[in-house]
Formats: structure tokens, sequence, C-alpha cells
């Protein structure tokens, strides 16, 4: 492709030096052919990047533009104006009308058709030229314009004139909350306008015999062969049932949620009481509410849960969890020892084996002679099955308490 382009400036530098245009010398016929065959490659690289939508409207505005020039000298043929003047009339009309023409039709070109055509022209339906309309509501709303600014939307944005009818009306309403959602819509129709890699086009075209916005943009997205950029739900149905592709924002941001299955593991801050009883409600940083059993007294902690489901609705995702406990044994646990140690001291550590020295100890002291010995034996019998299950209760729940003293006197002492 270089050769051919080098061999064609070469050929038209030859030309300006042989023929001497406007009556030259050689070598200045020689620059205006190298800069006529410079400046037709730099057009051809321009073209090449064009869609073949572009060409095919550029090539058509270019024709009407042409004709109608033709029409306009044959009209200044027939007037009594001078030679010259007329000539420069009808050179001017040439370029003039040859110039809107060809890019009008480039402009207008991606809003082309071409299956209409039978397939005559292929199918070109490449992301990079596709057509798309806003709604209303997705530029309320406001993220579309993120979305556009991270690239997900290219091609040509196509902005009704009864959307921007309905977005100022919005901006005028006398409600100080429409009044300032509308002013936020045309402040994100101003941002997308600013993207340079996107196309923004004002589609004047209306419908008079339909009188929702929602049908218009169905009928212009037919005519136009787009696609519809919205949040609204019913639109989207509606649209789906009608054979129009949809973008719905609402889906995107449920896809870019992160995926959470059950039996994970999360941390959550409660914010406020769930519906039913003992529940706690909980929010992640996309806004997906996390519904939590038995949290309704943990209100604003940090919390560990367990997912037990996670339901996937038309308003969005919901999970469902339970608190998770398994670290709190362990700590109280570990709080107990601590203050078992601290307040028995050496001793309470070996809280078990002392409950059968104590018993060991009464037991032996029944033998004692005479008449404290049937006593004292009846109490020993009697008295550590009680002892020991109060000390196994304290330790059990966790207690690090001394052992109760004995209902009746140790003889041993006295």
């Amino acid at each position: 492709m270089l050769t051919m382009r080098i061999v064609f400036v070469a050929i038209c530098v030859a030309a300006g030096f042989h023929f001497r245009p406007f009556t030259v010398s050689k070598e200045f016929g020689a620059a205006i052919g190298f800069l006529f065959g410079l400046s037709v490659i730099l057009f051809e690289l321009r073209l090449r990047r064009a869609s073949l939508r572009r060409l095919i409207g550029a090539a058509t505005g270019s024709i009407l533009g042409i004709l109608g020039a033709y029409l306009t000298s044959l009209i200044l043929t027939h007037t009594t104006m001078p030679e010259s003047t007329r000539s420069f009339c009808s050179l001017a009309a040439f370029l003039v009308m040859a110039y809107i023409g060809l890019v009008l039709g480039a402009n207008k070109g991606d809003m082309l058709n071409l299956q209409a055509f039978g397939g005559v022209f292929g199918s070109e339906r490449g992301t990079k030229h596709a057509v798309k309309l806003l709604d209303t509501s997705v530029i309320i709303d406001g993220r579309v314009a993120d979305i556009a600014e991270a690239q997900f939307l290219d091609g040509t944005i196509i902005i009704p004139q009864f959307v921007l009818h309905e977005l100022q009306l919005v901006a005028d309403s006398a409600d100080p909350l429409k009044r300032q959602r509308g002013r936020r819509g045309l402040e994100v129709l101003q941002r997308i306008q600013k993207m340079p890699y996107l196309d923004v086009q004002i589609a004047e075209d209306d419908f008079a015999q339909v009188p929702e916005v929602d049908l218009k943009l169905i009928e212009l997205a037919k005519r136009y062969d787009a696609k519809i950029v919205t949040n609204d739900f019913n639109l989207n149905k509606v649209a789906q049932l009608q054979g129009i592709e949809i973008l719905n924002v609402n889906q995107l941001a449920n896809a870019l949620k992160p995926v959470v299955l059950p039996g994970e593991t999360m941390r959550v801050f409660i914010l406020r009481e769930g519906k039913e009883y003992n529940q706690g409600v909980a929010y992640l940083d996309d806004g997906t509410m996390v519904v939590v059993d038995g949290a309704r007294k943990l209100i604003n902690k940090t919390i560990d849960i367990t997912v037990t489901s996670v339901h996937q609705t038309t308003a969005g995702k919901m999970i469902f969890g339970r608190c998770d406990e398994r670290g709190e044994p362990q700590s109280s646990r570990g709080s107990s020892s601590s203050s078992s140690s601290a307040l028995g001291g050496p001793g309470s550590s070996h809280a078990h084996s002392n409950i059968p020295a104590a018993a060991t100890a009464q037991q032996h002291s029944a033998h004692a002679p005479q008449a404290a010995a049937a006593a004292s034996s009846q109490s020993a019998h009697a008295e550590p099955p009680s002892a020991v299950r109060a000390l196994e209760s304290a330790s059990t729940t966790g207690g690090g308490e001394r052992p109760p003293r004995p209902l009746y006197p140790n003889p041993s002492r006295s």
C-alpha cells in the first residue's frame, strides 16, 4: 500500500512538472503536483476510518448538493446579470451546496438502516457506530454519565427533542425536589456532550400522533434501528415486546455486584432493626440489603455473619444471614479462665483436684473416735456430692469463683 502511494505522488509530481499548471515554471508545477498528491493521500486515510454508513451518507449528500447547484445555475442563465457575475454565483452555489451536502450526509449517515436494503451493502452493524437513545429516567439518574466515561458506551448517542422538552419541564417544576432532579439531568447531558469519543446528536423527529414519551422513544428506535438506554422497568418490558434492544442500567448495576454464596462469612454494620422478630438490617457498599437473624440487639455494631441464602428480585439482590458466634465462646472461655486465675490465685487452677481432696479429708475425719465419729461420718457422706455439683456447675458456667463452704463444720479443724 505504501508503494502505491509513493507511485501516485511521483505521477502527480511528473504531471505537474510536464504540464505546468497556471503557466508557472516547471519547478513550481512539480511542487503543485506534490502537494496535490499529498492532499489526496491524506483524504484517503481519513476515508479509511469512516464507516460504510457515513460514506453512503456523504456520497448521497454531495450528489444532492451538486444537483441543487446545477438547478440553481439553470435559473441564473435566464437572468440579465452580467456573465462574470453569473459564473461566480454558479461556482459559489456549486461549492456551498456540495460542501453542505457532504457534511450533513456524513453526519446523518450513522442513522441509516442498511438492513432495509436487503443486505446489498453487507451487514455492517459494528458496535463502534451503534446508535443509542437516552431515556429521561436514565438521564436524571446520572449513572449513565459514569458508564459513558468508563467507555462502556460508544458510537452515536441520540437525545430526542421531546426528551429534552420533558427534562426542561421537570427542571422548571414548582416542586423543589423535581426541579433539582431536572437540573441534574441537564448537567449530566452537558457532561456527556463534552466526552470526545462520543458523537452526541439531537434528534428533531417527533410523532404528533403518539401522546406518551415512552411510545415516542420506541417509534424513534424503530426508525433509526437504535437501542434504548433506560432504567424504567415498564419501558423495558414494552420495548422488548416490540423487538427493541434495551440497555438497562439497573441490570448492569446488578451484574456488577459481588457474588455471595451461602455459607460465606462477611462483616457488616447493623444499621436498624428488621420487620420480623429479632432481625437486623445492614447494607453493603453497593446498596445491597442484608437481613440478619438474631441481630436486633446488635444495632450500631459491626459483626460477622454467615450467609444463609441469596434472593434475586427485579428490584435488586437481598442477602439473608445469621450472626456468626463461633468466636464468642472462645473469648468468653478465655476471659473466664483469666478471671478465675486472677481471683483464685494459684489454688484456683487446681479447683477440680481439691474437690476429691476435701471429700477424702471429710471421709478420714469420719473415722474419728466416739460420738463425733457418727455425726461426722453422716455429714461426710451427705456433704461432698452437693459441693461437687455446685463446683461443677460453677466451672461449667465459666466461673472462676471459690467453691462454697460446707454446711457443717469440719471436725478436723476443731
